[in-house]
């Protein structure tokens, strides 16, 4: 039975990635048009479809958890845990209108790199001192017109948890006047890890908004404070998965 359904998740997974990449390589030759006439409304709305789309061809929805706690006319630098190639699209499905920060190698993926392009990533090469500097103060420029993500581990987990938060957010939160946006995703470690090829749909995927950070209350700590402040608030409702279905909220020892 178990073989059964290994096979079966296989083929799925496999159908699964070929209808995304073909999707997404259509959306990119759309999104290359509607570029060139600069006509930003329905490339905004582009980046919302494609990304729900994406979960939508893995038969999943993201459920979105304190969407209440964004305020449309404002910008935030979100600060989002990272266990999925799939946090990005997660991520639009929230906020379209917006910048990521992540790895240089990901433009360099064949048609997926493409769409990030449209989307105002922010390649970041973390072993090259300048660059990564460039990175940044092009990210302050970004943050006067559009909310910037960022994934502060600088990887997806191996084990499900969230790992250290690194400062480079900081140096952004410096550079500019916004609140910081904490963001928990959860459920997307167990649909697809960095080291398995399998699409598991059995657990809810989903992403919780939490309350902004108050620039000014932030500007009152050390770069330590509040890179410790941020991790504990995406703590808080980070879920851990068993195979039961059951799950350990990571920031206590409850589990329910």
């Amino acid at each position: 039975m178990n073989r059964i359904r290994s096979f079966t998740t296989m083929i799925f997974s496999s159908c699964s990635y070929f209808l995304q990449w073909i999707f997404t390589a259509i959306m990119v030759l759309i999104g290359v048009l509607l570029a060139i006439v600069k006509w930003e409304m329905p490339l905004r709305f582009g980046h919302w479809f494609w990304a729900n789309s994406i979960f939508w061809l893995m038969v999943k929805k993201v459920h979105i958890i304190g969407k209440e706690n964004i305020r449309p006319d404002k910008n935030y630098i979100l600060v989002v845990n990272h266990s999925s190639i799939y946090d990005i699209p997660a991520i639009l499905t929230i906020i379209p209108r917006l910048a990521f920060i992540g790895k240089e190698y990901l433009i360099k993926i064949p048609i997926f790199g493409s769409l990030l392009s449209r989307t105002d990533y922010i390649p970041i090469d973390r072993n090259d001192y300048v660059k990564a500097r460039q990175s940044i103060s092009q990210s302050i420029e970004k943050a006067k017109s559009l909310t910037i993500a960022i994934f502060p581990e600088g990887t997806r987990t191996l084990d499900g948890r969230i790992g250290i938060f690194k400062k480079g957010f900081v140096h952004i939160f410096w550079g500019t006047s916004l609140d910081v946006l904490p963001v928990t995703l959860n459920g997307l470690y167990e649909l697809k890890p960095k080291t398995r090829f399998n699409i598991e749909r059995k657990w809810p995927v989903e992403a919780v908004i939490h309350p902004p950070i108050p620039n000014e209350d932030l500007i009152k700590m050390t770069d330590a404070e509040i890179v410790e402040k941020v991790r504990s608030v995406v703590l808080t409702s980070h879920k851990i998965y068993q195979p039961n279905g059951r799950y350990t909220l990571e920031g206590s020892k409850n589990a329910e």
